[in-house]
């Protein structure tokens, strides 16, 4: 496991006994901590993926400014690289990404595990069915309080677009792959809670970030589509879910509405409240045996294909490129999540909208 304080490593040892060692059996929580000891480095995950050999695998959960130099650096030693949302910043490193992860012979996943929601996939599955596309929204927002939790990076590294639009984007370029490509980002911001007490983040940090996006079809010129991502960390406490989130999906044909915050299943306590769990993302509660038993979980299924996927590209059942055949988030499947987020950091700081175009086999921004 790889930080760049050592410092942190006692109190995550604790953690990990204290929620997994001490509630699952035979689970085995040790790991080799880099850096170790109280010293800092923030160029300690280069150690650790050294000692790595050929074919074995990296899994990057880290703030999102850090996930492209982490990312080729374990690419080009040869290693399967699964990097959270978003899978980078700028629309140039995801590209190159994809090169080298082609080069090098790997396999290169983006931890997008509502693609892994039954809901979610069978939703795309549906709207082939509805005609071509007309209009899509997704709300995603979290609650104040992650501002003292993202402090160090919020409005300086990164913004609440990259971090929660993501996981939408990415659905809605999912259903639309193959079938229409975005061409315009206009972005907008509201800012003033971030900014103030007691949070006073840096003057730059937005409170919630929406993004149009205007979309044509791919097999009729006439059918343009529009779609709005809004995304916000200054959402109310205690509102009964941590993360709340929902689209809707207009087509000629038909629509469909998704609410993942509320999955029918809600429990209240005295002190709490009302809460709506999600158990079809992770389910903490052990087996009969008292083993973990949440591997149906589709954020469990997520990083399971992509450790499925590496062990048969080394056991040469399939190559790399097989994977970008069946809408799974590979590297290269997710490349317009990423030109879209970019466009809309850039339309927010020059204040205009940006195009997003083909050029050849490459994608710009304009």
């Amino acid at each position: 496991m790889v930080g760049v304080s050592g410092g942190k490593f006692p109190a995550i040892r604790s953690h990990l006994q204290e929620n997994i060692g001490n509630v699952y059996k035979d689970m085995d929580v040790s790991f080799d901590a880099y850096p170790e000891g109280d010293s800092v480095n923030p160029e300690a995950y280069k150690t650790a993926i050294d000692k790595l050999s050929q074919g074995d695998a990296v899994i990057i959960f880290t703030p999102d400014s850090t996930h492209y130099p982490i990312a080729l650096y374990a690419i080009e030693r040869g290693l399967h690289v699964l990097v959270t949302k978003p899978a980078v910043q700028l629309l140039k490193h995801h590209s190159e990404l994809i090169a080298a992860a082609e080069k090098k012979g790997v396999v290169c996943f983006v931890e997008h595990h509502k693609r892994f929601d039954p809901v979610y996939s069978d939703a795309r599955a549906k709207a082939s069915s509805l005609g071509e596309f007309n209009f899509f929204s997704a709300w995603m927002s979290q609650p104040k309080s992650q501002l003292e939790t993202f402090r160090a990076w919020a409005g300086k590294d990164s913004d609440i677009s990259y971090y929660l639009s993501s996981h939408h984007i990415d659905i809605h370029c999912w259903i639309m792959q193959g079938r229409a490509v975005p061409t315009r980002v206009t972005a907008s911001a509201a800012t003033g809670i971030a900014t103030s007490e007691p949070f006073n983040c840096v003057p730059q940090t937005e409170d919630t970030i929406t993004l149009l996006v205007d979309w044509q079809s791919l097999s009729s010129s006439k059918h343009k589509g529009t779609a709005v991502y809004t995304a916000s960390w200054t959402a109310p406490l205690k509102a009964g879910v941590h993360t709340s989130q929902h689209w809707y999906y207009m087509a000629e044909k038909g629509e469909i509405n998704v609410d993942q915050a509320h999955r029918g299943y809600d429990i209240v306590n005295d002190e709490a409240g009302k809460a709506w769990y999600n158990p079809f993302y992770m389910k903490y509660s052990p087996s009969e045996s008292g083993h973990f038993d949440g591997q149906r979980g589709y954020g469990y299924v997520s990083i399971e294909k992509f450790i499925d996927a590496a062990r048969s590209v080394n056991t040469k059942q399939t190559t790399p490129a097989d994977y970008d055949k069946h809408g799974l988030p590979t590297i290269a499947n997710t490349i317009l999540t990423t030109a879209i987020l970019n466009a809309g950091r850039i339309s927010l700081d020059k204040k205009r909208p940006v195009g997003i175009k083909q050029d050849g086999n490459e994608w710009v921004l304009e």
